[in-house]
């Protein structure tokens, strides 16, 4: 469990990006964050569950 202050979002939750990393691997392209999500370079995501996330990447919006 999260002992950080404030918590760290839940797997479940849709900030659950924001939680802090507490192992990475940069040279594979993965980092686990305090909520068990395991977080890849291209922004996909497996949950704690097994629920994979599709990568997504936000835009960037040029005028």
């Amino acid at each position: 469990m999260c002992q950080h202050t404030p918590r760290c979002p839940a797997a479940d939750s849709p900030d659950r990006e924001a939680a802090h990393v507490v192992a990475a691997q940069p040279e594979q392209g993965w980092s686990v964050l305090c909520n068990a999500v395991v977080l890849f370079d291209d922004r996909g995501e497996l949950l704690p569950d097994g629920q994979v996330i599709a990568p997504h990447r936000h835009l960037a919006v040029v005028a």
